[in-house]
């Protein structure tokens, strides 16, 4: 059994630092510290991303800024995974360079994990260490159990973390099922046992805080499934996460009680499937079939298990409804069945996709419609039963917007917490000695991967995109001679910008005559400065198309000297 490398001094300290999934839902990275001030060792939990949206054009990435970590690098002993979701292990192929410390994951978690270092050409450089369910490991101060819980994916892990100060126990993403598809079951006694060591702390998932009861049996849903899929006259197509591999299962198995064959439409659901597959899960299902085998069957004998539930532009099921899939099509009388829940900030993408197949007379079936999806985080009653079953001193609630987290700390304090901490992203937090209290603020921004390079989130790129996306673009130029003259027309053209205002008067000519009012008050002795001429310009011109259209276009001018 581990053990802790060396007992507590009087100026040591327990620290938990969330900087990334605290105040949010998504792109978690959490941090714990153990020792004094001034020689603090750390480990990470966790690094994961979020995706872009419509705020953020162009990124199709977005993970926590690691730079408080990256600038105390020589002090992380390394980094540990709870599961594979994106939200919790995505950045790590992105970041790793900048931490340069080994990585601990469970064998399914650690295949999805190394097809991304492979991706990024650095898996002969990361020390990936591959440690079994339950197994328990030493880094530096830091005694680190894994205890087996239910999720949406295969592995999921809380880790009890033992120091000389207290034990932790990070719950990660979990829910309580009784009848899991894929994998163990929750390991109750191990956790009551935990709770009867004593527990410093509880770090805990908070996204279902506001749902009463229980989240539900994936068995259930699996039951469901094919009541549904029985029912569908034609061809059927089913979008989900393809990090569900329970769903996966419940899917596959509803089309063999069906007897239909599945079909994996989406590079995801190939790399998720041959993951589990590798570590063992989804051995007893039919052979799944490439969408060049779909043709081959009627129509009532196929089912299409697709990406694409959160209305991904470029995942298959948006491929399909725009007829530009190559191999896969979907007509009227089919059905699509979205085994999913929306998550927030895709309802407008996801509603647009609805309503596309339901215009060409396709069916659309959802968890509003039908019992086709549980969640997989814990719902009110299950979160008091970890509570009961841990008995922990502090709760600290995690993975959540500021609203789930409040309510979370309320809910603790409910359950007889004696301590309940509301937290954000920056905070860092001593749990021990002493109650648990806010010490210090470290930076705790974004980075966005913009195609392959990694930028700041405050850098102007993106905020300028934004603008354009809004209102668009003037480009001007203008040529003088070195007297100041014009020579030429100047030329403009205009980008994102409507033709004429109400009053059918050209935009292109309401800026030329901007330039021109702007040239005539121009002294010549002013118009040997090529910056004030163009400065003067891009306002001139600006101010003019905001009076006549309202709105601020970018403008840019070139002043062309010869």
């Amino acid at each position: 059994m581990a053990s802790t490398e060396r007992r507590s001094t009087h100026r040591d300290e327990l620290v938990f630092l969330p900087l990334g999934g605290t105040g949010e839902i998504g792109m978690n990275l959490n941090l714990y510290g153990f020792g004094p001030e001034d020689d603090r060792k750390w480990i990470i939990v966790d690094l994961g991303v979020t995706f872009g949206d419509e705020r953020t054009p162009g990124v199709d990435l977005i993970m926590p800024d690691p730079a408080f970590i990256e600038e105390r690098r020589d002090e992380l002993l390394g980094i540990v995974l709870t599961h594979a979701h994106e939200d919790h292990i995505g950045a790590v192929a992105h970041l790793w360079p900048r931490l340069r410390c080994p990585v601990y994951a469970t064998p399914f978690t650690a295949t999805l994990v190394r097809a991304k270092l492979i991706e990024e050409g650095i898996e002969s450089d990361v020390p990936m260490n591959v440690v079994p369910l339950g197994s328990r490991f030493a880094l530096g101060p830091f005694d680190i159990e894994l205890v087996t819980l239910t999720h949406s994916i295969p592995e999921p892990n809380a880790l009890a973390i033992r120091t000389p100060l207290g034990l932790v126990l990070h719950t990660g993403d979990w829910k309580i099922d009784p009848n899991p598809l894929v994998g163990d079951e929750m390991d109750v006694k191990r956790l009551t046992e935990i709770g009867d060591e004593g527990v410093r702390a509880i770090v805990c998932d908070s996204t279902n805080v506001f749902s009463p009861g229980s989240s539900g049996s994936e068995a259930d849903v699996a039951k469901s499934l094919v009541e549904v899929i029985r029912a569908c006259p034609q061809r059927v197509a089913v979008t989900t996460f393809a990090s569900n591999v329970a769903r996966l299962e419940s899917i596959a198995k509803a089309a063999a009680a069906c007897d239909r064959r599945v079909v994996l439409v989406g590079r995801s659901m190939f790399r998720v499937v041959g993951a589990a597959q590798d570590a063992g899960y989804l051995a007893d299902l039919p052979p799944f079939l490439t969408e060049h085998d779909a043709g081959y069957f009627p129509r009532d004998k196929v089912l299409y298990l697709c990406t694409g539930s959160q209305g991904e532009p470029r995942a298959a099921l948006a491929r399909i409804v725009e007829d530009t899939h190559p191999n896969i099509a979907l007509s009227e009388g089919d059905a699509v069945i979205f085994s999913s829940r929306i998550i927030p900030g895709n309802e407008a993408s996801i509603f647009d996709l609805q309503n596309r197949l339901a215009e060409r007379g396709i069916r659309v079936i959802t968890e509003r419609d039908h019992f086709v999806h549980v969640s997989g985080h814990p719902c009110r009653d299950e979160l008091a039963r970890m509570y009961q079953w841990v008995r922990p001193q502090v709760a600290v609630p995690v993975h959540g917007e500021a609203r789930h987290i409040a309510e979370h700390a309320v809910l603790a304090r409910e359950l007889q917490v004696p301590e309940a901490v509301v937290l954000r992203n920056g905070l860092m937090l001593r749990l021990a000695p002493g109650p648990a209290e806010v010490i210090d603020e470290a930076p705790a921004g974004r980075l966005y991967l913009d195609g392959e390079v990694l930028i700041d989130a405050d850098e102007g790129a993106i905020q300028e995109r934004r603008k354009l996306a809004f209102a668009g673009a003037v480009f001007v130029s203008l040529v003088l001679d070195k007297d100041g003259k014009v020579r030429g027309d100047p030329q403009v053209r205009l980008m994102g910008l409507p033709e004429e205002d109400g009053r059918g008067v050209s935009f292109e000519d309401c800026a030329l005559d901007a330039i021109d009012a702007a040239l005539d008050r121009l002294p010549p002795k002013r118009r040997g400065d090529d910056d004030a001429v163009a400065e003067l310009l891009r306002r001139a011109v600006r101010g003019a198309l905001r009076r006549e259209w309202g709105k601020k276009a970018q403008v840019e001018v070139a002043v062309i000297r010869i």
